[in-house]
């Protein structure tokens, strides 16, 4: 249960200046301490008048009829709420594009350097950076656009605000709701944003966008040496595997079946294919590669919450894929296997399947991600094999290739899990020692731009952060 500071009370004349909202949010989320805080500011303008666009520059979108599609001809990328978080936008659902371009939707587009706040659900009040490669994509209507004014603010400075303890406070104290949250954007028009001599606010802007471009960089060089992989193993049909294009698994027969499972879609025909193709080039099982390493899920321990700080983030199977993980704070259980090795690889493989799920998709642990612990739920493939690295290994296992495999061997009927048995059988291709150091390369240096993009960020938020406090005496 949250209670309000004792060192800040709430006071009687904040109930009227929140025109007497009696639910406890705004008065225990910081909001409007934070608001106390930044009226001590020499200069704050309303959020309003520094944007621009449909609809004033703060908007979200209609409700409308999805419909989805697999052709990238035929579609666009389409963010929701969760999505807008995800540091790999490769296996987003797509929306259909006569639609996205109407008249209806269009504005619905990504532009680079807004910034978009969920707007809906229990987490209402999410804020994220449209980075470069976001231009092609469309967001939902429960996510809020915010588009500065180029004239009168610049995007990362905007941004650095409202991600900032101060922006957090702000944005969260508008949150409305019980059973399901949201927020409108006349609840956010009104938030006072600091201004300061253009040379701090150019200097904030610069580091979030050197943050944003390393983060897409990050994301090119990971599509990089996906294909990378698949063209140095002969298999370069495979970089556009059309799954849906494909003849469906129905009425095929399975001979030599394995006593491990009498399940047909363990031996679907599609899957089948892609299988003996990896067979019919230099490659090597992935039980073999990863004997002296691990294959298996990870370790289940008791779970007691705790501070931040106090303990260790653990981490989610949805959380993994974010650009920062907000995980909860866990007691330390003082066992290693909570955490994970250098280049290992977690493979999401417990829950419900859906189409645009997350079951089957990877995430490479390295650099900083090295500090948290990682829930259960959780694949890990570790090679142990000095020629076969785990970043060669994570070009494969993020491709959709891949994902489609390791969703064709499944087990169980509620939450579903993943046979080891059948993924231990499972041929990875090997390519040259050379082409493989420089796919590994690919990959390192992709994560390297993404720890770099978090220091980067870290840094703008604590300029900004200082300079409000010292304003503020």
């Amino acid at each position: 249960m949250k209670v309000a500071s004792l060192s800040n009370p709430v006071m009687s004349d904040w109930l009227a200046d929140q025109g007497l909202r009696l639910d406890a949010s705004p008065y225990i989320s910081g909001s409007l301490e934070a608001k106390k805080m930044l009226e001590r500011l020499p200069n704050t303008v309303p959020l309003a008048s520094l944007t621009t666009g449909h609809n004033g520059g703060i908007f979200s979108g209609p409700m409308f009829r999805r419909v989805y599609l697999t052709d990238p001809e035929h579609s666009v990328p389409f963010l929701g709420t969760k999505d807008m978080m995800t540091a790999d936008l490769t296996g987003l659902p797509r929306l259909r594009k006569s639609d996205a371009t109407s008249a209806t939707l269009s504005y619905l587009q990504v532009k680079p350097g807004m910034t978009l706040i969920s707007r809906s659900g229990f987490n209402a009040g999410r804020r994220a950076y449209a980075r470069p490669d976001m231009g092609d994509c469309w967001a939902s209507e429960d996510i809020l656009k915010v588009e500065p004014d180029p004239e009168k603010i610049k995007s990362g400075y905007l941004y650095a605000f409202l991600l900032s303890q101060f922006g957090e406070s702000l944005v969260r104290g508008s949150v409305y709701g019980s059973a399901v949250k949201h927020i409108e954007p006349h609840h956010i028009a009104g938030l006072p944003v600091p201004r300061f001599d253009a040379r701090l606010e150019e200097r904030v802007h610069r580091l979030v966008e050197r943050s944003a471009k390393l983060r897409a960089r990050h994301q090119a060089e990971l599509v990089a040496a996906t294909k990378d992989f698949f063209d140095s193993n002969g298999l370069s049909d495979l970089n556009e595997s059309r799954w849906h294009q494909k003849e469906r698994d129905l009425g095929f027969a399975v001979e030599n079946v394995s006593p491990v499972s009498l399940r047909a879609s363990n031996y679907g025909r599609r899957a089948r294919e892609i299988k003996s193709a990896f067979a019919e080039v230099p490659h090597r099982m992935l039980g073999e590669i990863c004997d002296s390493g691990k294959l298996g899920r990870g370790l289940r321990t008791v779970r007691v919450e705790t501070k931040e700080g106090n303990g260790v983030r653990l981490i989610g199977q949805r959380q993994a894929f974010w650009n920062r993980p907000e995980g909860r704070w866990v007691k330390d259980p003082g066992d290693p296997g909570i955490f994970a090795t250098d280049e290992t690889i977690m493979v999401t493989a417990q829950g419900l399947i859906s189409e645009n799920g997350l079951f089957g998709r990877s995430i490479f642990v390295t650099g900083s991600w090295l500090n948290y612990a990682y829930t259960e739920h959780f694949l890990r493939i570790v090679s142990g094999e000095s020629d076969v690295s785990g970043a060669y290994l994570f070009a494969f296992f993020r491709s959709e290739v891949a994902y489609r495999l390791v969703r064709s061997m499944l087990a169980g009927t509620g939450p579903q899990s993943v046979l080891p048995s059948l993924l231990r059988q499972l041929p990875i291709p090997l390519a040259s020692p050379a082409d493989r150091a420089r796919i590994a390369a690919t990959v390192r240096y992709a994560y390297q731009c993404r720890d770099r993009a978090d220091i980067l960020e870290d840094k703008a938020l604590g300029l900004l952060t200082t300079a409000i406090k010292e304003a503020a005496g």
